[in-house]
């Protein structure tokens, strides 16, 4: 691999180019304006073969909420190789730069991505940290309990207005769902941007708010499509976003969501744990399907491990290996708890061996060590680790991921 360049933002539109051909797209100026916006030319990669764009790495600044807590990470993105030079090692070489240049500035100590294709990354040391549910039901047959007490208010607007409202709502949510990422001004202004090329037939995106007794406890971001036939209407309701800080305010969007005139149909891609699950008179009707969502990736791996917090207390030596940053290779010493935890290297004898993936795999609390191990991703080296670290290693929700990046 030669020529790796660190582009400018005036290499954008070639970046963007390339991306439109690897993904089957087809550029639209509207959706570039609004990616511009949070393009970060010094955090990529570009390889050319003459003075053609030929691959490409990236990522995005931003915070990602762990158990207990919030981490810098890497949310690596724009990953992409030209048809034409396929099977050369491009992707390879650009994604262990990568990895490199984020280990060596010391700042994030996980990378975190969306796999095009999960067999991709985990030679690169992610694993997948969180999965989801993908839901696309018929609504005709569904039923929501009445509240139990009495209802909040809603209201339906455009969703800009409410930009800072719904940013306060977002990091009170935030602060206790591993996987979110934060959003700062240009993130919200990307994620509430209405492209048109984006809407699929659908219309504008609309916020649904619910009031409760102490102001803004929930919002949802949902589209709506027109849709009929011989028997009449089947619209569908597009959920992009649920956010509640209240069980209340949940109950009483999604029995708003799921009830809209003139449509059948609903979609929406939510966590494993997600409420809505246990609501419905008949989940199966859901037709809930499990999916991938993030692969995380530890780069420093004691600054991760210490970063986040355990839901038992919890003092276990981990033998690692990282061949791809040997500075992770080696005896870890995790002490930790609800409060705090700390991680140094350490001489003594390993209760657990594993290899940086399955740590990826473990960080967000959305993977069982005796899961991992009887996958074979886990070795328990001293009999009795398993159970013992186990359950200090989950949360009390699930990982889940707000938004593709």
């Amino acid at each position: 691999m030669t020529d790796v360049v660190v582009p400018g933002a005036d290499d954008f539109d070639e970046i963007a180019g390339l991306l439109a051909l690897a993904f089957h797209e087809t550029p639209d100026q509207e959706l570039l304006a609004v990616e511009r916006s949070v393009f970060e030319p010094e955090r990529c990669l570009l390889v050319r073969d003459g003075a053609t764009a030929v691959a490409h790495a990236g990522a995005f600044t931003r915070d990602l909420a762990v158990p207990g807590g919030s981490v810098p990470a890497a949310h690596v993105t724009m990953v992409s190789v030209l048809p034409t030079h396929r099977r050369r090692g491009l992707l390879t070489g650009l994604m262990r730069r990568q990895l490199r240049d984020i280990r060596d500035a010391g700042r994030e100590p996980v990378a975190v991505l969306w796999a095009s294709e999960g067999r991709i990354y985990p030679r690169f040391g992610y694993g997948l940290a969180a999965q989801g549910v993908t839901i696309g039901c018929d609504t005709t047959e569904l039923r929501l309990p009445e509240p139990a007490s009495a209802p909040g208010t809603l209201r339906l607007d455009r969703p800009g207005p409410h930009q800072p409202e719904l940013a306060r709502l977002y990091d009170r949510a935030r602060a206790g769902r591993p996987g979110w990422s934060s959003r700062d001004e240009r993130w919200w202004g990307y994620v509430l941007a209405d492209v048109k090329s984006r809407r699929s037939g659908a219309t504008e995106r609309r916020v649904l708010l619910h009031e409760g007794p102490d102001g803004l406890d929930g919002y949802a971001l949902y589209r709506t499509t027109d849709d009929w036939d011989a028997a009449g209407p089947r619209g569908e309701v597009r959920v992009d976003e649920v956010v509640t800080t209240e069980p209340e305010a949940y109950l009483a969007l999604w029995r708003l969501l799921l009830s809209v005139d003139l449509t059948r149909r609903l979609s929406y891609r939510g966590a494993v744990d997600e409420p809505l699950l246990r609501l419905v008179n008949e989940p199966r009707r859901l037709r809930a399907q499990l999916t991938d969502t993030l692969w995380v990736r530890l780069v420093d791996v004691p600054a991760a491990l210490a970063a986040r917090r355990y839901a038992t207390e919890l003092d276990v030596v981990i033998e690692v290996t990282d061949e791809l940053l040997p500075e992770n290779t080696g005896r870890w010493r995790l002490v930790g708890g609800p409060a705090e935890a700390t991680c140094t290297a350490s001489t003594e004898p390993a209760g657990l061996a594993c290899d940086v993936r399955c740590l990826g795999e473990l960080f967000l609390g959305g993977a069982g060590l005796a899961a991992l191990a009887a996958a074979g991703r886990l070795r328990e080296v001293r009999p009795g680790t398993l159970a013992a670290a186990g359950p200090a290693f989950g949360w009390d929700r699930a990982p889940a991921a707000m938004e593709t990046f």
